[in-house]
């Protein structure tokens, strides 16, 4: 791209009032054209922070990392153009600063898809649990395994070329989100590389991985979802 691309970040949020206005302030405002937080069933005052912060906010009633994703996507369908698509969680516990990183490959044509690679980058201590740490190895095995791709996270800071991403049709609601936007793009032979990004605790507890159930649904849901597109 010759020209600087239009680029416009989409930030699932769900009960993320204390980290959403931190994440939105850190990303490098001279890079994005829009910011956009999708408020996931929130029952804090998330959508009151995201918007003094200067976000543009949706509402997604029903709780869902994907149907979060999904949401932000439909609204890019109805707005102005958009060359490149940065996916960013709302706990603070990435470094938005380090959007630079990711958009480079695809700002200098090596790559349609970028992951933000946290086992490449430094994590802070406490930053992953154990059964985090377990869960993207097996996953990205099986993802090497049976579909031939090299990954090493599903980590969540990603950005990807608009356009391919709609040619992705993702579907998914809720956990294989990451994993099924890797895997279709595997599948579609795009150009896929990683970047190391750095890695922190978070603002307040997470809803996955902080608890059973969210760490054992998750789990499931990828494992299935890697299976389902075989």
């Amino acid at each position: 791209m010759n020209k600087p691309p239009i680029i416009r970040v989409i930030i699932p949020a769900f009960n993320e009032e204390n980290g959403v206005g931190e994440v939105i302030n850190e990303i490098p405002k001279e890079l994005v054209e829009e910011v956009i937080v999708v408020n996931n069933a929130s029952t804090d005052d998330t959508e009151k922070v995201a918007l003094r912060s200067g976000a543009t906010v949706l509402k997604e009633p029903e709780k869902g990392y994907g149907r979060a994703c999904l949401k932000g996507i439909a609204y890019l369908q109805q707005t102005a153009k958009t060359d490149i698509v940065v996916f960013l969680d709302a706990d603070h516990s990435d470094y938005p600063e380090e959007m630079i990183n990711l958009i480079s490959p695809i700002r200098k044509g090596e790559a349609d898809l970028v992951i933000g690679s946290r086992a490449q980058g430094a994590k802070e201590k406490g930053s992953m649990t154990p059964q985090q740490i377990f869960g993207n190895w097996l996953a990205t095995y099986l993802l090497r395994l049976l579909y031939g791709v090299r990954f090493t996270d599903l980590g969540p800071f990603r950005a990807v070329k608009y356009e391919q991403l709609l040619l992705l049709d993702m579907q998914d609601k809720t956990y294989g989100w990451t994993v099924e936007m890797q895997l279709k793009a595997a599948k579609k032979r795009m150009k896929c590389v990683e970047v190391p990004v750095n890695y922190r605790q978070r603002i307040g507890y997470s809803k996955i991985s902080g608890t059973i159930k969210g760490t054992v649904m998750a789990g499931y849901k990828i494992i299935w979802t890697i299976f389902k597109y075989l």
